[in-house]
């Protein structure tokens, strides 16, 4: 799938932040995750190691955040392998505090 600046823009729209995330000469494009994405991956991650990794690599029909790329990263086993410790750092966590009164 060659994706375009348009394209990307166009997603920005629709789902905020957008990412490239990248092995050898393969490509593709994700969303950052909903809470929804997040629960149900956590769920499948639970007693399947590479579960959670699978989940946030489905296409967003299927509730992941998987926009659009070379097919070959979700296929081939090394490639999907190699992006796996990539995928938790679509997850923005922020600074939170709390205060007892």
């Amino acid at each position: 799938m060659k994706v375009t600046k348009e394209q990307i823009q166009e997603w920005k729209r629709k789902y905020g932040d957008i990412f490239l995330l990248s092995v050898e000469d393969k490509k593709c494009y994700l969303r950052k995750p909903s809470r929804k994405t997040l629960s149900y991956a956590s769920v499948a991650g639970k007693d399947n190691p590479l579960g959670f990794n699978e989940v946030m690599l489905r296409d967003m029909e299927k509730g992941g955040c998987w926009l659009g790329g070379d097919e070959q990263i979700r296929e081939d086993d090394d490639l999907f392998l190699s992006v796996s410790g990539k995928i938790a750092d679509l997850i923005e966590i922020k600074d939170a505090e709390l205060k007892k009164l």
